[in-house]
């Protein structure tokens, strides 16, 4: 679909893809591998298919419609942001402007839910691909409704834990669970599994989110989401624990319009203080904990049941 067209549009995604640079020449494959993602959603998907038993080859077309949805938001989230960078390259929308941007996201959201319908081609009945669509177009919306709290949570201060979550549930974890229910659901007729996987998903992609949470600030983004003045769980928590001095700083800080590298230094400074970052990585581990807990309980095959840990370990502990 997407390598089959000449028309511009196309182009915009094969960039954001990773598959050309802006002037439309192919990329060498070590650089499409770095600028086109770290496809953990259709991985997850393919991994799921095959933990309960299916046949992962015919969740490929999942697996694609997951990571075009991931990408579409994507391009949509840069232009509300601002950003002008993503994976170390200029955005959509920097080079080809806000309104192309924004079909091109749209082209792709459309094109997630035809690569969707091809499971049909895979021998998989019509019941269980209109199951597969509807979750993903529930997924969507509630990506949309995460995205909503993300930039209506930045010009507030009155944020707490509980809002945190209700945000990350919709914004990250939807798309991780949605990725990873699809491929049980393709894999077995089982609803008991394919519901622990659901859960195993969402508590997964709650300690995802914490773990980008902390690589916003300590890792490689340049502390962006300070930056950008996300509320993320390091910056809420210490809203919460700081007192006095502490507090009125931070709530100054994130009261100028906008922040320079000393101001996000100050920020650091005083989340380090607290034991944000600790904080931070504790819940998630939790989390992952509680999501490994459902997959016990799924009774799988051991080595589906190690191929899926080991994969998900790597999330936890990942540097970008």
């Amino acid at each position: 679909m997407i390598d089959g067209s000449s028309l511009g549009l196309y182009d915009m995604m094969r960039y954001h893809l990773g598959w050309q640079d802006d002037q439309g020449h192919l990329q060498e494959a070590g650089r499409r591998e770095k600028e086109g993602g770290k496809l953990v959603r259709p991985t997850l998907v393919l991994l799921s298919c095959e933990a309960v038993g299916g046949d992962w080859r015919r969740a490929l077309p999942a697996a694609a419609a997951v990571e075009l949805v991931h990408d579409f938001s994507l391009i949509h989230d840069d232009i509300e942001d601002g950003d002008e960078k993503r994976r170390q390259r200029a955005t959509v929308w920097r080079l080809w402007g806000e309104p192309q941007a924004i079909n091109a996201g749209d082209a792709m959201h459309s094109l997630a839910r035809l690569a969707l319908w091809r499971l049909e081609n895979q021998g998989i009945a019509a019941p269980k691909v209109r199951q597969a669509a509807q979750l993903l177009d529930e997924t969507c919306l509630e990506l949309c409704e995460g995205q909503y709290l993300d930039i209506r949570y930045e010009s507030r201060f009155d944020i707490n834990v509980g809002d945190y979550l209700e945000m990350i549930d919709r914004k990250t974890a939807a798309l991780i669970s949605c990725s990873i229910t699809l491929g049980a659901l393709i894999g077995t007729d089982d609803r008991d599994i394919v519901a622990r996987f659901e859960l195993f998903g969402r508590k997964l992609g709650l300690a995802y989110q914490m773990v980008d949470d902390v690589l916003g600030i300590w890792g490689g983004k340049s502390a962006s989401d300070i930056q950008k003045k996300k509320k993320t769980l390091p910056v809420i928590y210490a809203l919460e624990r700081a007192g006095g001095e502490q507090r009125a700083a931070l709530l100054d800080l994130y009261d100028k319009e906008a922040l320079d590298r000393s101001d996000i230094d100050s920020v650091i400074r005083i989340l380090d203080q607290l034991g944000a970052e600790g904080y931070t990585r504790e819940v998630a581990t939790g989390y992952y904990n509680q999501a490994l807990e459902e997959i016990r309980g799924a009774a799988l095959a051991q080595p589906a049941q190690d191929e899926l840990k080991e994969f998900t370990a790597f999330l936890m502990v990942r540097e970008s």
